[in-house]
């Protein structure tokens, strides 16, 4: 809102209506830490807390922002995704965590990309959509994780509330006694369900997942999908992969009448007891090979459990890039295709993205870190390797000190010890001086190392240094490292 905005240092809240009252539907951390919360009603809410800043909620445009947000979580981390309102997402992550490097990074990159949206999120895991949805509201933590197939266990203590009844409901059960959700697991079913009608029991089944409950996943209108219905269900592996090889023959059609490649496919399976399995797999480059699409989505089969059937399978492109036409060499000879993104991709769906990566270098002369992680056959533009010294083809992590025998500061030493294996120098070159970034580190002002490159009587190849010039100790420890090795 800009300069037209409330005041930072004023509280603020957020209003609407809850049957005939005017309550806070949202509250700033400023409003929260002076006592307010959400479904306070407004008057007392004023007498309170002095100068108050009260606005209208705009619910609609809320739920806009959320299905955005959705949206943006679909292309990004899993096909099945789906708004919970008012102030949450469902994400459907089993299949999908291993593009991120497993659940924990993928978690981790969840709060720390909404964090950059300037959104406050938490975080958790269960095995089901109700347990999840209690465990993200109720429990402080930004990131909570329910052990698979315990997820009753830490929903027991929470709240009644926690279980996405109604106002009135929770009101009348509180009047009750009921204060937390294991005060409603210990009374029989039967009078409750008198009393109270059936969504009661219907939110504890959903949270304890004894009954299903479906993720509705949204869906871009711009996509490319192509879908099969099947006259009695399917559930074999041989015929999911006859018919993923169909629906990849169509999908690959239709991008190639909008000249574009897949990046991303899901592949969704609706089984007749209403859940969806889904498949995600990604691709280094954007890609349109029919064979290789049907190779990538097929090697996932073994992750599906159909149940009783698969009854319609959709296949969607949910990220396309536009494909450049192959060039010719000539117009009887084709360019040889000597990639390797195949390869690439394959393994990038088995282990994960984050698993494999290629090196580029980086502008700087500390060795260690002249070099970055890129994505698979990405190369950092206007830089190359340093030439003016041979660099190792093993570079270890961080420095090893090693115990030597040197002569002079100019020397390398007469042999040296690592890991309790004593080397003795046969031939050595050097020193290559390299001296700190003291624009980066203060602590790095007037640091020298110098590099050898010696070789023992085996004929072994090392690259060590000396911390400092030999002489001044402001200039380093003169401790001696082993730092890499040549082939």
């Amino acid at each position: 809102m800009g300069e037209a905005g409330p005041s930072p240092d004023t509280p603020l809240v957020l209003k609407g209506l809850i049957g005939r009252k005017r309550v806070i539907l949202a509250a700033d951390d400023f409003a929260l830490r002076l006592g307010l919360h959400v479904g306070m009603e407004i008057s007392k809410a004023q007498t309170l807390v002095e100068h108050l800043t009260v606005m209208d909620a705009d619910l609609k445009a809320d739920l806009t922002g959320l299905e955005n947000l959705a949206l943006w979580a679909l292309r990004r981390y899993s096909p099945m995704v789906s708004a919970d309102p008012p102030d949450g997402l469902v994400i459907e992550i089993m299949g999908a965590a291993h593009l991120h490097g497993g659940e924990e990074p993928m978690l981790d990159g969840m709060i720390e990309s909404l964090n950059g949206f300037g959104v406050t999120a938490r975080i958790a895991v269960a095995d089901t959509w109700g347990a999840a949805h209690a465990l993200a509201r109720y429990v402080a933590n930004p990131i909570s994780v329910a052990t698979p197939g315990e997820s009753a266990s830490p929903l027991l203590p929470l709240p009644i509330s926690a279980l996405r009844l109604s106002a009135s409901l929770v009101s009348d059960l509180r009047a009750l006694g009921f204060r937390h959700i294991e005060d409603l697991v210990a009374q029989p079913r039967a009078p409750l369900a008198l009393r109270f009608g059936p969504d009661l029991g219907r939110r504890l089944d959903q949270a304890f997942g004894r009954s299903a409950e479906p993720i509705d996943p949204v869906r871009l209108e711009e996509i490319i999908e192509v879908q099969r219905v099947f006259a009695e269900p399917i559930s074999a592996a041989e015929t999911i992969a006859k018919y993923i090889g169909k629906l990849t023959v169509q999908i690959c059609d239709r991008l190639e009448s909008k000249g574009l490649g897949a990046k991303r496919l899901d592949l969704l399976l609706h089984r007749t007891d209403n859940k969806i399995e889904a498949i995600r797999v990604g691709m280094a480059r954007p890609v349109r090979d029919l064979k290789r699409l049907t190779r990538l989505l097929c090697d996932k089969i073994e992750t599906v459990d159909p149940g009783w059937g698969i009854e319609l399978m959709r296949l969607a492109a949910t990220e396309a890039e536009p494909l450049n036409p192959k060039q010719m060499i000539s117009s009887l000879i084709e360019e040889p295709d000597i990639e390797v993104t195949s390869f690439i991709d394959t393994i990038a769906n088995r282990l994960g993205s984050a698993k494999i990566y290629s090196m580029a270098p980086v502008a700087s002369d500390v060795p260690e870190r002249a070099v970055k992680k890129v994505a698979p056959n990405s190369v950092a533009p206007g830089l190359g390797w340093p030439k003016h010294w041979p660099r190792p083809a093993m570079l270890l992590p961080r420095p090893s000190p090693i115990e030597t025998m040197a002569l002079l500061p100019d020397h390398p030493p007469v042999s040296f010890t690592w890991r309790g294996r004593r080397h003795r120098v046969h031939s050595a070159d050097g020193p290559e001086r390299v001296s700190g970034e003291w624009w980066k580190r203060d602590a790095e002002i007037g640091a020298i190392r110098d590099y050898f490159q010696v070789m023992n009587e085996a004929g072994e190849r090392f690259w060590i240094f000396r911390a400092g010039d030999g002489e001044h100790m402001e200039t380093g420890s003169q401790s001696w490292f082993l730092h890499g090795f040549f082939q």
